[in-house]
């Protein structure tokens, strides 16, 4: 895998809380395991970025309960989503973002609009941004999309973003590819990237 310049890992809704817990009287579904495994997969890029100080930002998406911030949003599929105080708006549980990891807040699908993610990039000096979370097909499409149109070189990991159906997917990773031909990586490369790079003393 190739990643030009100065690279910072934007982790983009990775959201739903406890994810590990399953209630009572319920069996644990494929999608169960699927959701655990990619959380997993995103603990250890997390990790490995942060031993080769590689910058990590957390992106998550929050509205106020009574939505006055939510605009069209509410116009999609969707319904209200990512409420403050409801269950699946938290970060997913494992993932912690460290006191000097920026955590950004946003209200719309791209994790560019109305945030200060720009300003963040350029104080890292970022070339290329890696893109982990959820959904393909919505937020990490759109801030890819974003991301690009901004000259970034644009990474998406294929096994640790989901979306909200495989075809909606599937779909999403093609149009990604499609505007940028190198932007669809797994997590086994770039951790092999990531092991290349200098670890820090």
């Amino acid at each position: 895998m190739h990643i030009t310049g100065s690279t910072v890992l934007i982790v983009v809704d990775f959201q739903g809380g406890s994810i590990d817990h399953i209630p009572d009287g319920q069996q644990p579904t494929a999608d169960h395991f699927e959701r655990v495994a990619m959380r997993d997969r995103a603990k250890a890029l997390i990790s490995q970025c942060r031993d080769t100080d590689i910058p990590v930002v957390w992106i998550q998406e929050v509205h106020k309960p009574h939505l006055q911030d939510i605009g069209r949003e509410l116009d999609g599929s969707e319904g209200p989503h990512c409420v403050e105080g409801w269950e699946g708006t938290p970060i997913a549980d494992g993932l912690v973002p460290t006191a000097d990891e920026f955590h950004i807040p946003k209200r719309r699908y791209s994790a560019f609009f109305g945030t200060e993610l720009d300003i963040v990039l350029k104080a890292y000096k970022a070339e290329s941004v890696i893109l982990i979370g959820g959904f393909t097909d919505i937020c990490v499409l759109y801030t890819a999309i974003d991301a690009h149109q901004r000259d970034f070189h644009v990474r998406v990991v294929t096994d640790i973003v989901g979306g909200s159906s495989k075809q909606a997917h599937d779909d999403a990773l093609e149009m990604v590819r499609y505007v940028q031909r190198n932007s669809l990586v797994t997590s086994d490369d770039v951790s092999a990237w990531l092991a290349q790079q200098p670890a820090l003393v």
